[in-house]
Formats: C-alpha cells, structure tokens, sequence
C-alpha cells in the first residue's frame, strides 16, 4: 500500500463515523471536506519531504561522483562487477556453495540501488535546475 493509500484508509474510520452522527446534511459534509482538506495536507507536506530527501540523495550521489578519489567514485561499479562475477560462479557451479536467498536478495537491492544511482547521477544537475526554478 502507498503512504496515499495509508492516509486514505486513516482517514476512513472517522468519515464512517460522520456519516453515523445524528446532525444535518449540510454539518456531516462541512466535516467530510474538513477532513479531505487535512488529508490533502498531509499528503502535501509529504510530498515536499519526498522532494527534500530526493534532493538530499542526489547531492550525496553526484558528490561521490565528483569526489577526487578513484575508489570514491568507483566504488559502485567496482561492487556490482563483483555481484556479476558471484552471480556467473555461482551459476556455472564454480562456487563451493551455492548463493543463499539472502545472498540474491542483497544483489537484487544492490542492483536496484546502483541503477537507482546511476540514474540519479545523471539527472541530477537536470533536476536540481528544475528545483530552483520552482523555488
């Protein structure tokens, strides 16, 4: 479920309980849409912590891609060429034990992760120029 769903559903209890009170019409959708109006600030508060985090990660990332030391910025590609030769060991049989489930979890977080960055890193000054035009 995402976090709109979530406030959806926390904000479900208390519409059924309007909707169970012994007062107008008119008085039950003046609270609905004060509760509509909460829920929607909610989710614009999150939203703009979203963005705040989004910002955050790409500057973490494209100061790693900048850093003046080869093992700063290499360190990704230097993990996921290892992910990729465990992978391959493993798959031929080459490995004294096979890769647990833990193992191929970690991999997939690592490969999601290190495209997520890769991303990032790319569309970083992009959308950093975006961010300060609608600031």
């Amino acid at each position: 479920m995402n976090i709109f769903g979530f406030l959806g559903e926390l904000i479900k209890p208390v519409t059924g309980l309007i909707d169970d009170l012994h007062t107008s019409d008119a008085e039950k959708y003046q609270l609905k849409n004060e509760l509509v109006a909460m829920q929607n600030e909610m989710a614009g508060k999150l939203v703009d912590y979203e963005r705040k985090v989004l910002d955050a990660q790409s500057k973490i990332i494209t100061a790693e891609a900048q850093g003046q030391g080869w093992l700063q910025r290499s360190w990704r590609p230097i993990t996921m060429l290892t992910f990729l030769v465990l992978v391959v060991l493993d798959t031929m049989g080459l490995t004294e034990f096979r890769l647990s489930g833990e193992a191929w979890t970690l991999l997939q977080i690592g490969l999601g992760g290190y495209v997520v960055g890769r991303s990032a890193e790319k569309i970083a000054p992009q959308l950093k120029q975006v961010l300060k035009r609608n600031e």
